[in-house]
């Protein structure tokens, strides 16, 4: 069932970066490219900076962001970048200069950040601005939001519940004859950007991604062999197949492949610290990697 619904997400994933980018496999080399075309090539170049600077196992969330940045600036026009975002809020342009986060905004990286600017303007700019917000961690309907004044019984009040997404709740009256809401969940929708950021990260997977001109290449970095050999050898274990784990890690793109075909998201949660030690070891973190080494051999 796991596996199904991996592969029904990756399906969905192809067909909205079809819808999007006109293409079905994405691809880091096009899309920079495409970025270059519509955000102009100082932009472009700002970007792809940003892309190499974090590590391999983020490097394909870095690209998705992006993606939705593309998107966007498609929709919104160039002048996106430029305009000013209140006293306290510098430009898109401004951010992307500096290449800093700010609040409230610093759990995510400079183009996610961008990425969700871009999301919830175009939500606006198609779907007006929202009157309330929620969030659907919880899936009961009644009465999630404070309503504004002057509704009635009928009306739509439109709700944010996430970065781009949008969804309307439907103003009713209760038996005491106050007004309450329902959340429509059928009216659920989410912006181009927020679409293209998750269908590309999904679509592309965790890499490798490897871009024009990187001399030397990261993913061709060699990996500690007796740390990799330990990690394939407990995949295969724990229910992954040769073809998804590969016959060697040598590298670091070795280890990426692997990390990505394993699907460990979908398997047991066993596997979480399976990911963290993957990951360190495919990020060159050996103080890390010793340490999520030393877990994994303790739950056995």
């Amino acid at each position: 069932m796991r596996e199904e619904r991996a592969e029904d997400a990756r399906t969905e994933a192809r067909r909205l970066v079809r819808d999007l980018f006109g293409a079905g496999q994405p691809d880091a080399v096009t899309l920079l490219g495409e970025a270059r075309a519509v955000l102009g090539a100082e932009r472009a170049t700002l970007c792809a900076d940003l892309v190499r600077g974090v590590a391999l196992t983020r490097r394909s969330a870095e690209l998705a962001a992006l993606a939705a940045l593309l998107v966007g600036t498609r929709d919104l026009g160039e002048e996106w970048w430029s305009r000013s975002r209140g006293e306290k809020l510098p430009s898109p342009d401004e951010v992307l200069r500096t290449a800093t986060a700010i609040d409230p905004w610093t759990d995510l990286t400079v183009l996610e950040m961008l990425a969700a600017w871009i999301a919830d303007d175009a939500a606006d700019e198609q779907w007006g601005s929202p009157l309330a917000a929620t969030d659907l961690n919880s899936w009961q309907a009644e009465d999630r939001i404070d309503l504004p004044g002057n509704v009635r019984p009928g009306e739509r009040v439109l709700v944010s519940f996430d970065v781009g997404g949008r969804l309307d709740a439907v103003v009713v009256a209760r038996a005491d004859d106050t007004l309450g809401s329902n959340l429509d969940f059928h009216s659920l929708r989410y912006s181009r950007p927020a679409e293209a950021q998750w269908s590309w990260g999904v679509a592309a997977g965790l890499g490798p991604h490897r871009l024009a001109g990187e001399d030397p290449d990261p993913y061709a970095q060699p990996v500690d062999p007796a740390a990799a050999e330990i990690l394939r050898a407990w995949a295969l274990r724990h229910g992954a197949h040769t073809e998804d784990v590969g016959e060697a890690w040598r590298d670091r793109g070795d280890v990426v492949a692997a990390i990505e075909r394993a699907d460990w998201m979908w398997r047991s949660g066993e596997w979480f610290g399976w990911w963290r030690a993957a990951a360190a070891l495919a990020e060159g973190d050996r103080e890390r990697l010793a340490a999520r080494l030393e877990d994994i051999a303790s739950a056995i």
